[in-house]
């Protein structure tokens, strides 16, 4: 049940609620791989190997990680309990190619969740590069396939991962802020939006809607359940639904809500950016962070553009989720009857990627 009216107007006390001016001033957010890791990690990739296990099959007990598993549940309880973010530096990628990088990948998400379906072509391991798509334009293009500023938002699942494997020219930085800090933030500056921001948005499937399904569905920005407080937003794919005539249109409420929101997106203290390296790995909380990425230019040659791999976690660390998110995973669920290993092939790549 939804709480009552006046627990949306409490804070929520939280250790996702952090500012980036706080996580500026420490380090502790960055974990290191040392040469120990980075060989037990190629050994459980041989034994893997060994075993015939591959994506989407493998599971951790074809990736055996007798060190790193251990580090991996505290990621994994990092960003599902604690401040909701954590960046894995160090993997070497010189020894690898793309398909064992992924194997890699794959094998570390396993000891934290379930890898999940990402789109309704069944893909489980998301290729982000730009392949000339505009989001903006496109109603069925996603802004990872393109090179552009993506504004605020967040993914589906528990956690979202990116590794990244090759980076751009320049620009392309990781953005992220607490929504948490966000909600509060609200109360205390714009407290008549917050009530908005809990009653249901008109969001965008953008062409993924199952058979008979609407291609648009329904979700507050902000829902309480089991005494946590989830966090869904992504504008461009509300303003998008308003190519249905069914939609209703949006109110001036809701686009001071979602004005007030990205107000605080932009606010210096609060956004922490991050550059991400070669071999670099992001696991984000979906619920309780929100993410963007600055715009880039490529380098000319094909095999040195900015490519990362991105991974939806089921992590089984929630019980319960608010009927909107169990209404939209259920498009999940009918996507992960066809699980798709990955395509490293770069022309085959872009055909499976435009849809």
């Amino acid at each position: 049940m939804s709480p009552p009216a006046a627990d949306r107007m409490q804070p929520y006390l939280h250790p996702s609620a952090w500012t980036a001016a706080q996580m500026r001033e420490r380090t502790d957010w960055i974990l290191r791989l040392d040469d120990r890791d980075n060989n037990e990690l190629r050994a459980a990739l041989a034994h893997a190997k060994a075993r015939g296990a591959g994506i989407p099959a493998m599971s951790a007990a074809d990736f055996p990680l007798p060190r790193l598993a251990a580090t991996m549940r505290g990621v994994r309880d990092e960003v599902t309990e604690g401040r909701g973010f954590v960046l894995l530096r160090g993997l070497r990628l010189d020894d690898l190619d793309a398909s064992e990088a992924a194997a890699i990948y794959w094998g570390l998400g396993s000891h934290m969740g379930r890898g999940r379906a990402q789109n309704a072509q069944g893909e489980v391991l998301g290729h982000v590069t730009d392949i000339g798509l505009d989001y903006r334009t496109n109603a069925n293009a996603r802004g990872y396939q393109s090179r552009l500023r993506l504004p605020f938002h967040n993914d589906l699942m528990d956690m979202v991962g990116l590794l990244c494997l090759a980076t751009a020219k320049s620009g392309g930085a990781s953005r992220i802020v607490s929504s948490t800090t966000i909600h509060n933030a609200l109360l205390e500056r714009a407290p008549e939006v917050v009530p908005t921001l809990y009653e249901p948005f008109c969001i965008d499937r953008r062409g993924e809607a199952r058979d008979g399904r609407s291609p648009w569905y329904g979700a507050p920005a902000f829902e309480r359940l089991d005494g946590r407080l989830f966090c869904r937003y992504n504008r461009t794919y509300v303003e998008s639904s308003q190519r249905f005539q069914d939609v209703p249109r949006l109110t001036d409420a809701q686009k001071a809500a979602m004005d007030a929101v990205d107000a605080l997106c932009e606010d210096h203290d609060l956004t922490l950016d991050m550059q991400l390296e070669r071999g670099d790995m992001q696991f984000i909380s979906n619920y309780t962070v929100l993410h963007s990425r600055t715009a880039y230019e490529d380098w000319p040659e094909t095999e040195r553009r900015r490519y990362l791999l991105r991974l939806w976690l089921q992590t089984g660390r929630y019980d319960r989720y608010p009927p909107s998110w169990t209404e939209r995973y259920a498009d999940i669920e009918a996507w992960q009857r066809e699980p798709k290993p990955p395509i490293f092939d770069l022309s085959a790549r872009r055909a499976d990627l435009i849809h």
